[in-house]
């Protein structure tokens, strides 16, 4: 039984790998924003001094984490539209009736959605090391993939529970940017933040992402705001809650 389920996990993540790698559409359009905004910030901003970027460093350096959050925060949301996708056109239903458990058909998709998700930051990763960029500690890149496996699986499962509830496309990429958005930009991202006023900050201290981005600068850069530990454990239990909540949300729903 237990090498059935293992099956099904594989099968899933095989298959939501395949559709990535299908959809060249799909891999070159979420490549492209957050590129966008590394190319573009990073060189208007280039000459400029930004309070609260630690003296000696480029803004474009100081933002390649930030954007590499943004890229894993973006593409693990909507792997929950696969999910709505599914039901959509009966693959939902087929794999249902399957002799597999829910939880190993959350655990394939959530296996998927990281690996995707990991995949398209690893290539902005790439593209920022052609472009110059270089890592304050090249062993400390195994602590950053850490950090971007637990974003991944962050908002894989709040893409999971939203996703289970709902049943139109186009209603959940909607409810998803006005999720997304303000999480992306109080997560200090862009900006350090030392620059947003008090209860901004405040605010952000209850954005998992903020705790994601801050650990990639720790370990990318050798710069955080935040003790790199205290970033782990904060963003360690947000991942496994919203996986335990996705999970919970996905077995529930009647809609499938």
């Amino acid at each position: 039984m237990k090498a059935i389920q293992g099956i099904a996990i594989y099968v899933l993540w095989l298959r939501e790998l395949k559709r990535l790698l299908r959809a060249k559409s799909r891999l070159i359009g979420t490549l492209l924003m957050p590129l966008f905004f590394l190319g573009f910030l990073g060189m208007g901003f280039k000459r400029s001094s930004i309070p609260g970027v630690p003296a000696g460093m480029e803004y474009s350096v100081f933002l390649i984490p930030g954007i590499l959050g943004m890229s894993i925060l973006f593409s693990s949301t909507f792997a929950g539209l696969s999910v709505i996708w599914d039901r959509e056109f009966g693959f939902l239903k087929e794999i249902m009736v399957a002799p597999v458990s829910r939880v190993s058909i959350v655990l394939g998709r959530i296996a998927g959605g990281i690996t995707t998700s990991l995949f398209q930051a690893l290539v902005i990763l790439l593209i920022s090391i052609i472009m110059g960029f270089r890592p304050q500690n090249w062993l400390m890149l195994l602590p950053g993939l850490l950090f971007m496996t637990l974003i991944s699986m962050t908002f894989i499962g709040l893409g999971l529970a939203f996703a289970s509830r709902m049943r139109d496309m186009q209603g959940f990429n909607l409810v998803m940017n006005f999720v997304i958005f303000p999480l992306f930009f109080l997560s200090g991202a862009l900006f350090p933040l030392d620059s947003f006023p008090t209860w901004l900050r405040i605010l952000s201290r209850f954005d998992p992402l903020t705790y994601g981005v801050d650990g990639l600068r720790a370990a990318l850069l050798g710069k955080s705001e935040l003790p790199l530990l205290l970033d782990l454990g904060i963003l360690s239990g947000c991942a496994l809650l919203s996986v335990i909540i996705g999970a919970w949300s996905f077995e529930k729903s009647e809609s499938i």
